[in-house]
């Protein structure tokens, strides 16, 4: 399930760093701001299953992600712990802001003249991450791309079930219609 709460604006905005494809398809007005909200289905047994949402445990699943940290960090949800990723041109700044261990974290992030805002992922005991984007888009451009990534946000979400699935060797998380 995905839930959005668009704040529309003046062209601008910033989708995360690895926005999902678009083909075609007609663009949606342009967005100032995003609260986006969706679930991520774990596989079952998927033990330690925050870790796949941490800095280095996305790693396993995500390609191209590498996360670099300018100051060493043993523990990478520390709040506080800064990194940073690179995907094509855009570089990203993530700042780790609070986590309950084995529960939720949330990180600030910055696309450098695209977007800012947070990310949030929180288990439940279902097996599933609830996972929330609360963007601002930084130019008129970007408002633009904002739009597009909110339009996208379920598709977005299943690469992530998928990508998860297949890095623990598990198949893919049943989907509900319409979820």
């Amino acid at each position: 399930m995905v839930r959005t709460s668009p704040e529309p604006g003046p062209p601008e905005h910033g989708p995360p760093d690895h926005p999902p494809p678009t083909h075609g398809a007609a663009r949606p007005a342009p967005l100032r701001r995003a609260r986006l909200s969706g679930s991520v289905r774990l596989p079952t047994g998927c033990e330690a299953a925050l870790f796949l949402f941490t800095p280095r445990g996305e790693r396993l699943w995500a390609d191209g992600w590498d996360p670099q940290f300018p100051a060493p960090a043993d523990d990478d949800t520390e709040p506080g712990t800064v990194f940073e990723t690179v995907h094509g041109p855009q570089r990203t700044t993530w700042v780790v802001c609070a986590r309950e261990p084995g529960r939720s974290v949330r990180y600030a992030r910055v696309v450098h003249g695209r977007n800012a805002g947070t990310v949030t992922v929180t288990l439940d005991d279902a097996g599933s991450a609830t996972v929330d984007y609360d963007l601002t888009a930084l130019s008129d451009a970007a408002a633009t791309d904002l739009a597009q990534f909110a339009a996208h946000y379920s598709q977005y979400l299943q690469h992530w079930e998928e990508a998860i699935a297949g890095a623990t060797g598990t198949p893919d998380p049943p989907r509900t219609p319409g979820a």
